[in-house]
């Protein structure tokens, strides 16, 4: 079992209960899912696409979906239908694995540091984040990988408010820049 799991679990948890007042403990905020998307982009190549995906599945854990285009848009020579991407949605014990490394090992190793952004919440206590290139995960060799491709993570939470969703972050570790 995941060590970020067991410290929600046991002080993230009660920590949070007491601090905001919350009278049961399944209204406090958790982690619900994390979104990994890598869009490849417009004149896409199956080998691209291809490689994007295994190297998705390499750093998640699991088997990406490839993502096709909703509308066709001529400027772009993109048709409906055409896979443009992968993405993978994780749940349960690879979640919680995944964010440990991404807050203890990926975030840090981004060159010129200095913590993410505290204000990308949607409102509704979800958030969302950039990764420009995805070789900062310890899983993929960088002399392997052919191409630099970036990666949207997004997380989603039970919480209500953006301010409920920092403090459940904050307290897993997230490196928010100091404001």
């Amino acid at each position: 079992m995941s060590s970020l799991r067991e410290k929600y679990r046991s002080v993230i948890l009660p920590k949070l209960k007491e601090s905001r007042g919350y009278g049961n403990v399944m209204t406090v905020p958790r982690v619900a899912k994390v979104v990994v998307n890598m869009g490849v982009g417009t004149k896409v190549d199956r080998d691209a696409l291809t490689a994007a995906a295994e190297e998705l599945a390499v750093v998640t854990g699991q088997r990406p979906v490839i993502t096709k285009a909703r509308k066709s848009v001529s400027n772009f020579r993109l048709r409906e239908g055409m896979p443009i991407g992968a993405k993978v949605t994780l749940r349960g014990a690879r979640m919680y694995e995944f964010l440990e490394r991404l807050i203890n090992t990926a975030l840090p190793r981004i060159r010129d540091f200095r913590g993410i952004s505290s204000a990308a919440f949607d409102g509704h206590g979800n958030y969302s984040l950039g990764v420009q290139e995805h070789t900062v995960f310890p899983e993929l060799d960088p002399n392997e990988v052919k191409r630099n491709q970036g990666m949207d993570i997004t997380i989603v939470t039970t919480a209500l408010t953006d301010d409920e969703s920092r403090d459940l972050l904050r307290e897993m570790g997230m490196p928010f820049m100091a404001d």
